[in-house]
């Protein structure tokens, strides 16, 4: 026992290296994954997250698109005392295509992409949230793959590859589950040749044919089930506004809901308790109002989150990230430094010539609270918009317009809930 023990604590932290090889590369896996631990050799000590997009090699010139540390923790990192996880991948250029579900009308039931998708690409990195909840969803899945792989009895220990993220409007959970998809796509490649992503339109199938919508359900759930027999490919379900499929029956029972819905819940639950019993789907669902879900189907999920509107340090977090693409593409120019929330907090917050900037910024993240992770992405497009007017700007001004368009965003918000 003491042994196990000091093996657990004596145990490599295991780093993730996701490398995207150029969609015209012919080289082996194997010859990327040499050149890319070459590389890693030669810097071996890693402060934060890093990314190599320009290489010296000829070799990673020619054959890749950027090599990636991600989700580190604490940092810096001797690589050579750590456990090298190497994801090498290849983005599907190929937008979505769509499931239809009758030959004789275009029922267009759900969007379907091939994983890993350049569509989807940067999603999960520009997503900001509070606490470990995106390892977590990825611990979730990992461990579901696992408990498969050791044949547990899942009649003794119960999980039905069902994520439920709700919360309100705006704040990412459909970018959440399709981001979530693509990480996995890329984490488990050397297990499954592809990912399969069906984006389920739910209130396509309510059927202009009232009592049709149970049978709709059933043949959607047979497409999917077409693309889970091949072992190949991980599947991801997303039903977005889940509880427009799953009514609540006390709800439907009492009359203010029609009898269809009733069925198509139960077409719903019996089609989740088929789909469970393959290891390699996870189906992710999204809600806006949890009241009106069916307690069957809340009772089914594996995981309940729920996502709120982004915490001072993450809105600060968010416009950094958004000052730092703006700086990039010389729309604010020069680039000046901007201190992480971390760094701040390590420096006491303390105002000085190089931290005037930064301190100004979280300022207007305070005033930005209550904002959804929607509206703050679009705040610095507003800001360039209607304050600066000119094609570059320095950083101060830049700030200046931001500020003004937080105050323009919270006076229309505050005049919509009003109805002004």
């Amino acid at each position: 026992m003491e042994g196990d023990r000091q093996a657990v604590v004596n145990q490599k932290p295991n780093i993730h290296v996701e490398v995207c090889v150029k969609s015209y590369s012919t080289a082996s896996p194997s010859d990327v994954r040499t050149h890319v631990v070459t590389l890693l050799k030669r810097h071996n000590i890693i402060f934060g997250n890093y990314r190599w997009t320009e290489f010296d090699e000829e070799f990673l010139q020619k054959h890749v698109e950027s090599v990636v540390l991600v989700d580190l923790g604490v940092t810096p990192l001797d690589l050579e005392k750590c456990c090298l996880s190497i994801h090498i991948f290849t983005l599907n250029d190929d937008g979505p295509s769509t499931l239809t579900l009758e030959e004789d009308e275009e029922l267009s039931a759900a969007n379907h992409w091939l994983l890993p998708a350049a569509e989807f690409h940067g999603i999960w990195e520009s997503l900001v949230y509070d606490g470990e909840l995106k390892t977590q969803l990825l611990d979730y899945v990992s461990t579901t793959m696992y408990f498969s792989d050791k044949n547990v009895d899942s009649n003794l220990i119960s999980w039905n590859r069902v994520v439920l993220l709700h919360g309100p409007p705006g704040t990412g959970k459909t970018s959440l589950c399709k981001a979530l998809a693509q990480k996995l796509s890329i984490r488990l490649s050397s297990r499954y040749s592809y990912g399969q992503f069906i984006e389920i339109n739910s209130h396509s199938l309510f059927s202009k044919w009232f009592s049709e919508s149970g049978k709709l359900v059933t043949k959607m759930f047979q497409k999917i089930q077409q693309l889970i027999d091949d072992k190949d490919a991980l599947v991801f379900v997303l039903i977005d506004e889940v509880e427009s499929l799953t009514a609540a029956r006390n709800a439907c029972q009492s009359g203010t809901e029609p009898s269809d819905a009733i069925r198509v819940v139960n077409s719903v639950l019996t089609q989740l308790d088929q789909i469970k019993r393959h290891s390699n789907v996870v189906i992710l669902t999204t809600s806006n109002m949890t009241e009106k879900i069916d307690l069957a189907f809340v009772d089914r999920a594996d995981i309940k989150q729920y996502i709120g509107p982004p915490s001072v340090n993450g809105i600060y977090s968010i416009y950094l990230s958004c000052l730092e693409e703006l700086m990039k593409c010389q729309i604010i120019y020069p680039r000046e430094q901007l201190f992480t929330i971390f760094e701040l907090e390590t420096m006491g917050f303390a105002k000085s010539e190089v931290s005037e900037h930064s301190l100004y910024l979280r300022n207007i993240a305070l005033k930005s609270k209550g904002l959804s992770g929607r509206a703050l992405r679009k705040l610095p497009f507003l800001a360039h918009a209607l304050f600066v007017k000119a094609p570059t700007v320095i950083l101060a001004q830049f700030l200046v317009a931001l500020d003004r368009a937080v105050d323009k965003q919270k006076e229309e918000k505050n005049n919509l809930v009003n109805g002004v």
